[in-house]
């Protein structure tokens, strides 16, 4: 077998030649660091096309039912932009440009001869996260050893969103192993962040992050074990969902981790509009994709429930804002846009109230300890075919790196130590169940308490490479959990009102670090996003409760402007 790197560059080559040429730009210099203007300006995108690839997935699917576009212009024109985007950032994977093409013109087809569209997504071209199989092509997933994979048939969410009328057209880049919190492996490298190419758009599905950030796909498939959709949908500006265990189907995909069946990986939406969110998971659930995934829950979309009948129709709600977790107290930025979230709200005539979290630290520790049980030999495994290292670090200089405190240690624990912490998530499952019930006390409904908002990180980007500073708690918890959370921007880092402020008091030296790491200068201008946090299964509420608050932001945002 050749050497892993003589595989690595052949692949590259055939990924370099897979993308038309007449597509390459002269990107700008690496000293450029926001490059979210680009792709409007470098001459590639007609006006036209740049008006399709800056609509909303909403109206995008309205004008490809009316035949005012067709599929064929809205795909071309994502996947200029999508090629643009690569090549300021690093994003793609596979690029299959004739074959999405052709399943466009296909659907172009269709409409023409019948008038009517194939499905709820017709013409709307999807990235996928390089986890999902398509058939025909290469699904590495990061790793070395999987080059030359070819997929024998399709991941069952692919079948189902091409059934829906969707266009796979690219794939997106992932760190190795896909448990990390950034994107970097050794075939494809490192993706960089469009806001600030100097810092990280998260992972493990930051491909998608930055991709979708420039807007060169209107939706993406990421997926999220432990914050693997939030962390980049906050760090790039965007609206996502990680749904609860078996919502969507992840039957036929690859992972890592495979078989352990407690703290689940779950595929779900990210977008520049939540109207995106909502149109992906309608459309999946009410395929039935429980009748072609055994794992896949039993629940099409109930249009009660996004009417909030469980919440009082959605009048009058009560939010529990989670100021911070107990272990670490986010950056200011997170905590200005906490308030004016707050305000937002409160001002819309919902009622704020605060959650006081419990177990957050032992909750995450213990579902790191059942990842860990036994992935520092599902790695070893899966790298021995070719001999690749196993990437310990993210640093861009390792030579004085320190490990990641979620990395796993070399040698696993014994089944029986694995069934002691899945009995203790469980019981920590069955508290916090319990603590959310006894909100009905406090907020006046007579319900409990609606939603919870919270972090989606404590800091606003991190500088590439950060890994070994890495706190993953605020997205990991409710994965451990499975309370399904999305994620709404809410406003930019801005270096005099998000200040740094002195602190005298610390949970920790941990906690302290994190303190002493912001720079408001670093993260000027950053997207900073929240997340809101539902109950297990309650995808449709949680999103018309996004939508709830995303009005209140937009109203009390214009109401400010009016001044």
């Amino acid at each position: 077998m050749p050497h892993w790197t003589q595989l690595v560059a052949d692949k590259k080559q055939r990924q370099l030649k897979s993308i038309p040429q007449e597509w390459l730009v002269s990107p700008p210099p690496d000293s450029t660091l926001d490059v979210t203007s680009f792709p409007e300006t470098c001459g590639l995108l007609t006006a036209r096309e740049i008006e399709i690839t800056n609509t909303s997935v909403d109206v995008l699917l309205e004008k490809l039912a009316c035949g005012e576009w067709t599929a064929v212009d809205v795909t071309t024109a994502f996947y200029k932009r999508a090629v643009v985007a690569h090549q300021l950032v690093n994003c793609l994977t596979e690029i299959f440009v004739d074959r999405a093409l052709a399943r466009a013109a296909e659907l172009d087809d269709h409409f023409k001869r019948t008038g009517k569209v194939v499905g709820p997504l017709h013409g709307l071209p999807i990235s996928l996260k390089d986890q999902l199989c398509i058939k025909g092509l290469e699904t590495t997933m990061g790793y070395v050893s999987w080059i030359g994979r070819y997929a024998e048939k399709n991941a069952v969410l692919v079948d189902i969103l091409i059934e829906c009328g969707a266009v796979p057209f690219v794939r997106t880049n992932l760190p190795q192993t896909v448990m990390w919190p950034e994107s970097f492996n050794n075939i494809f490298g490192r993706t960089t962040n469009p806001h600030n190419r100097s810092l990280t758009p998260g992972g493990s599905s930051g491909g998608e992050g930055a991709l979708v950030a420039l807007k060169g796909s209107p939706l993406g498939v990421g997926s999220d074990i432990g914050g693997s959709i939030r962390i980049p949908s906050s760090f790039c500006g965007l609206y996502s969902l990680r749904p609860s265990y078996g919502r969507v189907p992840y039957c036929g995909a690859l992972n890592s981790l495979e078989g352990q069946d407690s703290v689940h990986s779950v595929f779900g939406p990210m977008t520049n509009s939540v109207s995106g969110v909502k149109a992906f998971m309608k459309a999946v659930v009410n395929a039935k994709p429980w009748l072609k995934d055994p794992l896949a829950v039993r629940k099409k979309w109930h249009e009660d429930e996004y009417n909030l009948a469980d919440h009082g129709s959605g009048k009058d709600l009560c939010f529990a804002i989670m100021w911070d977790d107990g272990v670490v107290v986010p950056h200011p930025p997170i905590r200005r846009s906490l308030e004016i979230t707050k305000a937002a709200l409160e001002k819309a005539g919902h009622k704020v109230v605060d959650w006081k979290p419990i177990k957050h630290r032992l909750l995450a520790d213990t579902t790191r300890n059942i990842w860990n049980a036994a992935s520092s030999e599902d790695y070893m495994m899966t790298t021995s075919a070719t001999g690749e290292p196993i990437i310990a670090t993210m640093e861009l200089d390792d030579s004085d790196a320190t490990a990641a405190p979620f990395r796993p240690k070399k040698i696993g624990i014994t089944a029986y130590q694995l069934w002691q912490a899945q009995k203790l998530r469980r019981d920590i499952r069955k508290e916090y169940l319990d603590h959310w019930e006894a909100t009905s006390s406090e907020t006046g409904t007579g319900r409990p308490v609606d939603a919870i908002i919270c972090p989606a990180h404590h800091m606003q980007r991190l500088l590439m490479g950060r890994t070994a500073h890495r706190y993953t708690n605020y997205t990991t918890v409710w994965n451990a959990l499975d309370y399904p959370a999305t994620t709404f921007p809410v406003t930019t880092v801005d270096p005099t009102l998000d200040a740094k402020k002195p602190r005298r008091v610390f949970y920790d030296d941990f906690d302290k670090g994190i303190h002493e790491m912001y720079d408001p200068e670093v993260f000027k201008n950053a997207p900073v996003c929240l997340q809101l946090v539902g109950r297990t299964l309650e995808e449709e509420a949680i999103i018309k409760m996004t939508e709830i608050v995303d009005g209140a932001l937009a109203a009390a945002k214009q109401a400010h402007q009016n001044l």
